[in-house]
């Protein structure tokens, strides 16, 4: 069930796949909700405002940061690619929000990481959020970027921060890696609204998976937080072993938790 702690609640990157299952979820978390992405969104509905914004644009973002007391910011580039889009929307754009955050008082803030911070780890593996980042391309950089500018914004400045390191949110595992990954979007929303509601976040680091029997993170550096999934992708499981081929344990895809990133590129920009 969602707790509603915060007045005026910004979501960035509003008007992508997780932003458009998030919308009307959090509108449960705060009186009013603040979207906001680069590209077009719906007109504002009931409770909703709509502030578009290009994170690369510091102006832009202290205007859609202003007035509000709490931050899920799920913006940027989500896939692997060429650098300088990386380095627009998820470096340069993360230290524009956290800027913009200092300066107006925000005081906690859900960051969308990314299992891809430790795509390089293997699948035989279990680690927790004290592993060292092995990141798996250019966007799990941008993303263990982001994990160290939060925890320097929480150490000098006091904004609390969840690094939520999102493995596979879908409507159903596609695949059999995402048997491990997969977080449900009803999960993802209730790992938010812990994120938001506990009373101490301080700087925590915690895994976006759903109750999945095989799994490769361990979690338990972040109960304080108080997340507790309802949903598991074992019930997907003989489906996605009757669609799939069985694995080559050669390719490296197989052998890393980050998948097809761990192959993917060199890019040109």
């Amino acid at each position: 069930m969602a707790i509603k702690v915060h007045q005026k609640l910004l979501l960035t990157g509003a008007a992508g796949g997780l932003g458009q299952e998030l919308r009307d979820r959090l509108k449960a978390n705060c009186s009013t909700l603040r979207l906001s992405d680069r590209a077009p969104l719906s007109d504002a509905g009931d409770n909703e405002e709509i502030v578009l914004a290009d994170l690369a644009d510091a102006a832009a973002v202290d205007a859609m940061v202003q007035g509000v007391d709490a931050i899920v910011h799920l913006g940027g580039v989500s896939v692997e690619g060429p650098f300088g889009p990386i380095l627009q929307a998820n470096i340069l754009g993360v230290y524009n929000l956290y800027e913009a955050a200092r300066k107006h008082s925000v005081k906690r803030v859900v960051f969308a990481s990314s299992n891809h911070v430790t795509g390089f780890y293997r699948q035989g593996e279990t680690i927790n959020a004290d592993a060292p980042p092995r990141p798996d391309g250019l966007y799990g950089v941008s993303k263990a970027f982001g994990e160290d500018l939060s925890r320097f914004y929480f150490d000098r400045y006091g904004i609390e921060t969840a690094c939520v390191r999102i493995g596979s949110s879908f409507p159903e595992p596609k695949d059999r890696r995402m048997l491990a990954t997969w977080l449900s979007f009803d999960d993802l929303h209730r790992l938010i609204t812990a994120c938001l509601s506990t009373p101490v976040l301080g700087h925590s680091i915690v895994f976006g998976m759903s109750d999945n029997a095989v799994t490769w993170w361990d979690n338990s550096r972040a109960r304080h937080i108080g997340y507790v999934a309802q949903d598991s992708s074992d019930i997907f499981r003989d489906a996605v072993y009757a669609r799939t081929p069985v694995p080559d344990l050669s390719d490296p895809a197989v052998q890393f938790q980050g998948g097809g990133f761990v192959k993917a590129g060199p890019f040109a920009d």
